[in-house]
């Protein structure tokens, strides 16, 4: 099996006591992170490159916690999980996750999910469904759950000539959505319509807890938040919006929200008792969920139906949220959190950009493998500076103590770029 080797390394020092990027979208799943030690005032045009390795495609976003960073390629037909030390760019593993199935059209070959780390753990998740908790020591594979198999929940391929290829969203285009951690579980966007639309696990023995829902999964992540006062596992799904009980896998409510090709590429944004998502039909939707007797519901806030956005997840920065959209979806937006009234839009963005908030700064990576640096305010749209740092991606970056850790379709790269 080819592993990720080092191309250049252009920096070498002892492995340090990183801050923490060990799951989709940073510490909180929000993209949101602080650091204190560091200030983003403005952005070189030429980064300082860390190191540089050769790197497999695959669309899955990079992870890093306690000096070791994860990432998912392909490789000789295998998604393919790799370790390295985060400092050094040097290979301490590599093992096989699943093999790489076939897309039509491929919209980028190779693994969408984005592994988990958690204590000496680390769960992947390849896009044919195949899910793994591996030892973050060697690799070894200490549980596995399959969505065919066990659930299932099959890859079918967009171009298979079964009638659910034009019904289904992930197992279509692939497993993109990623599992989360509460406590001693895990849930998993397992997609099943047979009453496993997502799946509670026991996080270290992988004996199944409960399953709960009958929709499709789309590509959005699950999130964890206290809703109404109860603990729940908000899922984005092909078909609906929906919380489910944290501790007995009850639905406590569903939104429906359809959309051509179950285009739901958003994770859920929380903040409060409210649920903010948005996806290429229906725009920019938030839901306030609340509790009469013993019933829940999720009331509309408000609605901002021109803020359509394809692939790309909001963040909530103070009262603001930024997003993608309207214009051919391809504007960095700010919205008011609390109405969804647009302040401003900047034209200019790809078919995709992340974007990742770090102190009161955004680092907005284009899917050219452009960064740009904003401030984050409703006043108006203020860059300070932007930088190539990659080639075409739609991977999101990690960002961890000042460095930022960039995946394409042939490199992974770290970059210094703040003061």
């Amino acid at each position: 099996m080819k592993t990720a080797v080092p191309l250049l390394v252009l920096v070498a020092f002892p492995t340090l006591a990183f801050a923490d990027w060990p799951q989709w979208r940073g510490p909180n799943r929000d993209g949101v992170t602080v650091d204190a030690k560091h200030a983003l005032n403005k952005l070189s045009a030429e980064p300082k490159t860390l190191w540089k390795i050769n790197a497999g495609p695959g669309q899955s976003s990079p992870i890093v916690a306690g000096g070791r960073l994860i990432f998912l390629d392909g490789q000789n037909g295998q998604e393919t999980a790799h370790c390295l030390d985060a400092a050094t760019g040097k290979s301490l593993w590599s093992v096989p996750a699943g093999p790489m199935v076939t897309l039509s059209p491929p919209y980028g070959g190779g693994p969408r999910s984005t592994p988990l780390i958690d204590g000496d753990r680390v769960y992947v998740q390849t896009c044919g469904g195949e899910f793994s908790c591996l030892s973050l020591a060697d690799g070894r594979v200490l549980w596995h759950v399959s969505f065919g198999k066990d659930y299932g929940a099959t890859f079918i391929g967009n171009k298979s000539g079964d009638p659910g290829a034009n019904e289904t969203a992930s197992r279509r285009h692939g497993n993109n959505g990623s599992a989360a951690i509460d406590g001693e579980r895990i849930f998993v966007p397992v997609g099943s319509i047979n009453g496993a639309t997502l799946v509670c696990f026991d996080k270290k023995t992988g004996k199944e807890i409960w399953r709960a829902g009958s929709d499709n999964t789309a590509y959005s992540s699950v999130m964890v938040a206290t809703l109404a006062g109860t603990r729940q596992a908000v899922h984005f799904t092909a078909d609906a919006l929906m919380g489910v009980d944290a501790a007995n896998g009850k639905v406590l409510w569903r939104v429906p929200l359809k959309t051509g090709a179950k285009r739901h590429a958003c994770t859920p944004v929380i903040a409060g008792d409210t649920v903010t998502v948005a996806s290429t039909s229906i725009g920019t939707l938030q839901f306030r969920i609340v509790k009469k007797g013993a019933e829940f519901a999720a009331e509309q806030a408000w609605a901002n139906a021109q803020c359509k956005t394809i692939i790309g997840s909001p963040i909530l920065v103070g009262k603001n949220i930024f997003t993608l959209g309207p214009r051919d979806h391809a504007d960095l937006v700010c919205l008011e959190a609390a109405t969804g009234k647009q302040i401003w839009a900047q034209p200019g963005l790809a078919d995709y950009a992340s974007i990742t908030a770090v102190n009161d700064k955004l680092l907005v990576l284009n899917s050219n493998g452009e960064l740009i640096l904003v401030k984050a305010s409703p006043a108006k749209y203020e860059e300070l500076g932007r930088a190539q740092v990659c080639g075409t991606t739609w991977a999101s970056p990690a960002y961890v103590d000042g460095r930022i850790f960039v995946k394409d379709e042939s490199h992974l790269t770290a970059m210094a770029i703040a003061e």
